[in-house]
């Protein structure tokens, strides 16, 4: 198990992903055709070239996102998340393009037990990727379900039978 549990994260809490991925052509297309997005923008070279102000078809975002946080992963949550509750200010402030090579950092920006699960607790990630100039395509906070180190859950739980 590569990921950490929640006892062992940190707000301020930093990772520089060692994984970078350059986005092809054929990981467009086929993200695209899977999930049934058809827009010109994804598929259409001509109409890109003439009709946009990128002159090249921009990869689809949703799988930038998927790449960003599927590369925060390993570092973070691989083997010890219960599940990804949301991702919340989901931005792109600029485009992917095929043969963008992109890397991912991490921070931990929050922190909380959960209140309905004492073996868990709830973290909150910035996640940020950056193309190979440096330049920041796309950001995202999100929140998850976190399974805390074996043994520390019964001491939470006789902290909520106590209550404040």
């Amino acid at each position: 198990m590569a990921g950490l549990y929640f006892d062992e994260l940190a707000v301020g809490q930093r990772f520089n992903h060692a994984i970078r991925r350059t986005v092809t052509e054929a990981d467009n297309v086929w993200f695209s055709a899977l999930t049934h997005n058809p827009a010109a923008l994804h598929l259409d070279e001509e109409y890109c070239r003439t009709e946009t102000e990128f002159g090249r078809r921009i990869v689809n975002s949703a799988f930038t996102l998927g790449l960003m946080v599927g590369i925060s992963v390993g570092d973070t949550t691989l083997g010890t998340a219960v599940a990804n509750l949301g991702w919340d200010e989901v931005r792109f402030p600029l485009p992917v393009f095929h043969g963008d090579t992109l890397r991912v950092e991490t921070e931990v920006v929050e922190l909380r037990l959960s209140r309905s699960r004492p073996n868990a607790g709830i973290v909150t990630f910035l996640h940020r990727a950056y193309n190979q100039r440096d330049e920041l395509v796309a950001h995202c906070r999100r929140s998850g379900l976190q399974l805390r180190r074996p043994g520390t859950a019964e001491g939470h739980a006789a902290e909520a039978r106590r209550g404040p």
